[in-house]
């Protein structure tokens, strides 16, 4: 019976569901008188027509289909087998007892009948789902809706008003709260009379139903003039069938007429936001300033700046900065938004790294602005601090860097600096610039800038002196083997003192980082300088053969990581004992290439290719110096000759043109070629050539590198592919003859080197870790920290055992942010279907366990 009659009939109540579904929304308020007759003519016949169709197709079932049916469910049809009598073989016994044993074993499968389950599904019928969408109708139409609105259908006909205003509601209303508030929209009818509170921006709505002028609408919330009647109008404003108004103040709202009613409306005034910093800057050593701050609102903060402006009066005005400041204008920073959660109370921190602003390291004042959905702003007292700076240890390099504060702060200054930077190269030999080609650099931008003060500078010009002061600082304070182990020596030192001082966590872990990074540096540019040339001795300590051993990149990191961890533990005796371990290790480490005298591997390979392409290209671009120096010592000689003593050579005056180590008379390199007169277009040509050489050389190294992965890897190959263009650029100007742009573009290629060479090292460690099964030993008498006592995550296993570890996964000021990075991961991965099910169901397990 049911199935006959869902079958026969659920066209009917689909048609049912899609008639209710606007009435129930009121749509049929809004349409034309003609239009909605038209539509219920429409819906009257596809009424009957279903039902008689329906009606048609309907037969109530009889007994024998029933049997039929639950014989049709039981295996061998027993019912119709129990009406069955034998048709032949019946005058014999054997054959009656074998039908005899047949019917009693379909008695015995009859007794297990049971009703047959309907089959209710019409997709057969319905191949496009129209039932569903009726349903759906529906059911919004009950969420949204209202069946009281139906009963509004008799108001369309004529002389009915009346007695729809006696039998049903009469006004519908809403308060709608703005967006940005989160807050629900009020249902007036479900709201009694009295007070009201309702943020400010509210919406209202009121909607009249019955005949038009019974009722009418009073309010004093929105401040909108009072309409009043005109004389030929038959009805006022206040009587609209749809009224909608923005609640600005408080006050009241009146419906008049039969079932009105009133609210006191007072408005929540939305306050200003707030902001204000949550502790002082924090600064690392090379400059990155961290700003935290917090700030609150009543709904949401949208958005917000930091303002920075130079402290003029708190300026100590000495040497360069005694003249007037150039104006600049405040730099204006987006402060950080939480990217998920609430907005109305949270705390972030202003990132940014200033090193290069002309007024890094100077006074200043920051100030914090906030606004709200509403555009209402506020701002924190501006907070006086010293703009935050890349920290400079190097003398030469923190002198450098005082002249391009100087230069920037005034252009007036461009022949002080000049003249200070001449002081600075004077005497070269006394040991302050060691590298020759940081020495031929000063004096390249020492003779630009000396043009430039002579005949005008511009902002184009200074902010490329600039740009070039602050490299030659860079390369002065981390370009050196001797400057990189004055920096781990420091490092050292400074981390014996915090040891001493017991220091807290977070110096521990910036002083640690600063030891790895000047441990880096150091064993890169050992291995950059180790060749089969003689050297001076001083990075090869003469040791006994018997006396040495091998220690690996991972051996020296693992050591780094346990003395932090001891250090922030509190043990510092044995930290200091590791300390001295890590000290000796590096005054007698020297870097070695391969396993034994054993064939290299193709990563071992490609570093010492790549180191000798980087010596090549530092050759070359020394060449290049000595070739610009010596234009600009022709356009000079005249100049140099008028300074000199009775009987006095050129070049034995210690002139600040000499270059560091040369004797009198040795100006040139080796062999004449890029020096002599006459033959400088040959000798850029030359150079060129080489240069060309060195890129095809380059690509073909890029060709052979391993095929690693992870970021490291990919950091190598951008790098490596960056000091192929510098060089191609190099190539370019050398052909054409400009020598200040080759040498740039030369300079631009080592330092893309010397970071290719970076990555391909730490790569090399990634992808070099050791295979399950392997590092079971010990660790020796000397309490060497070994690589291979960690878990599977890289990290140092504890002293309770060898599975586990007493280190934290996510280490770092930010792992917040990270851990909320990796669930979204996780969340973007379980939602992508094209997966396997086994990996989507460990997703699954995964974001049910976090």
């Amino acid at each position: 019976m049911a199935e006959r009659v869902t079958r026969c009939f659920w066209p009917l109540w689909s048609v049912v569901f899609v008639i209710l579904a606007p009435m129930m929304m009121g749509w049929h308020d809004r349409l034309p008188l003609e239009l909605f007759w038209a539509l219920a003519v429409a819906a009257v016949l596809a009424l009957g027509y279903f039902t008689w169709r329906g009606v048609r197709a309907f037969h109530w079932p009889t007994r024998a289909e029933a049997m039929a049916r639950v014989d049709a469910s039981l295996p061998g049809r027993p019912l119709a087998a129990l009406a069955d009598s034998q048709a032949i073989g019946s005058a014999d016994a054997d054959s009656a007892a074998v039908w005899q044993a047949h019917q009693t074993r379909m008695a015995a499968r009859s007794r297990d009948a049971r009703g047959a389950e309907p089959d209710l599904r019409v997709s057969s019928r319905d191949p496009y789902g129209l039932r569903f969408m009726a349903l759906l109708a529906f059911t919004a139409a009950l969420l949204f809706g209202s069946l009281l609105r139906v009963t509004s259908v008799s108001d369309m006909t004529p002389g009915a008003g009346e007695q729809v205003l006696a039998t049903g509601p009469v006004w519908e209303g809403w308060v709608e709260p703005p967006a940005y508030t989160g807050k629900p929209s009020l249902y007036l009818n479900d709201i009694p009379e009295g007070p009201l509170r309702v943020p400010e921006g509210s919406e209202v709505t009121l909607r009249l139903y019955g005949e038009i002028g019974a009722l009418s609408v009073n309010e004093t919330v929105s401040g909108r003039p009072e309409v009043v009647a005109d004389e030929d109008a038959a009805v006022p404003a206040a009587a609209d069938p749809e009224q909608t108004f923005a609640v600005e103040r408080n006050g009241r709202i009146v419906i008049d007429g039969p079932g009105g009613t009133s609210w006191e409306i007072a408005v929540i005034d939305d306050a200003p936001p707030s902001v204000a910093t949550a502790g002082p800057v924090e600064a690392e050593a090379l400059g990155e300033m961290s700003l935290p701050f917090t700030a609150t609102d009543d709904y949401a903060v949208t958005a917000g700046r930091a303002v920075i402006a130079l402290d003029l009066d708190a300026v100590d005005r000495q040497f360069g900065l005694t003249r007037a400041p150039e104006p600049r204008e405040p730099v204006t920073l987006d402060l950080p938004m939480p990217f998920a959660g609430d907005r109305s109370n949270f705390t972030e921190a202003l990132i940014d790294d200033f090193s290069q602003h002309p007024w890094a390291n100077l006074p200043v004042t920051v100030t914090l602005e906030v606004r709200d959905a509403l555009e209402q702003v506020g701002a924190a007292p501006p907070e006086p601090m010293i703009l935050p700076g890349r920290r400079f240890f190097q003398p030469v390099a923190r002198a450098v860097i005082e002249q391009r504060r100087d230069l920037l702060w005034s252009k007036a200054n461009a022949g002080r600096v000049s003249d200070l930077l001449k002081a600075i190269a004077y005497r070269p030999e006394d040991g302050l610039i060691r590298s020759e080609t940081s020495y031929l650099r000063l004096r390249v931008i020492t003779r630009r800038l000396s043009m430039m003060a002579e005949f005008g500078i511009d902002d184009a010009g200074r902010d490329e002196i600039a740009e070039a002061l602050w490299d030659l600082a860079i390369q002065l304070e981390e370009g050196t083997l001797t400057d990189a182990r004055e920096r781990l020596r420091r490092a050292q030192e400074r981390l014996a003192e915090a040891m001493r001082n017991g220091a807290s966590d977070e110096e521990i872990s910036e002083l640690m980082q600063e030891l790895r990074e000047a441990v880096d540096d150091y064993t890169r540019m050992l291995a950059e300088q180790a060749g089969p040339q003689e050297g001076d001795g001083t990075d090869e300590p003469q040791t006994a053969e018997g006396d040495t051993f091998e220690f690996t990149q991972d051996e020296l990191q693992a050591l780094m990581d346990r003395i932090q961890e001891l250090m922030e533990e509190g043990r510092m005796a044995e930290a200091q004992e590791l300390m001295e371990q890590l000290n000796q290790l590096m005054e007698n480490m020297q870097v070695t290439q391969g396993e034994g005298g054993g064939q290299q591997s193709p990563g071992q390979q490609s570093m010492q290719d790549l180191s000798e392409t980087l010596r090549d290209q530092q050759g070359l671009s020394d060449e290049a110096f000595r070739d610009l120096q010596e234009q600009f010592g022709q356009n000079q000689q005249g100049q140099q000759q008028q300074g000199q003593q009775p009987g006095q050579q050129p070049g034995q005056g210690g002139e600040p043109g000499d270059q560091p180590g040369q004797q009198s008379g040795e100006g040139e390199p080796q062999g004449g070629q890029p020096g002599q007169p006459g033959q400088g277009e040959g000798t850029q040509q030359s150079l060129a050539d080489r240069q060309q050489a060195l890129r095809d050389e380059l690509e073909r190294q890029q060709q052979n590198l391993p095929n690693l992965g992870g970021e490291a890897a990919d950091g190598a190959r951008r790098s490596l592919e960056r000091a192929e263009s510098a060089m191609d650029g190099a190539e370019d100007a050398l052909r054409e003859g400009d020598m200040a742009e080759a040498i740039d573009r030369q300079s631009e290629a080592m330092d893309a080197l010397r970071e290719g060479i970076r990555d391909l090292s730490r790569a090399l460690a990634e992808n070099s870790q050791e295979q399950p099964g392997q590092g079971q030993q010990q660790g020796d008498a000397t309490g060497r920290v070994e690589p291979m006592r960690r878990d599977p995550l890289g990290r140092q296993l504890g002293e309770s055992g060898q599975f586990g570890t007493e280190e934290n996964l996510l280490q770092g000021e930010d792992i917040y942010r990270r851990a909320e990075e990796l669930l979204e991961e996780l969340r973007r991965r379980s939602a992508d279907q094209g997966r396997s099910e086994e990996e989507l169901d460990y997703l699954r397990r995964l974001l049910k366990r976090f």
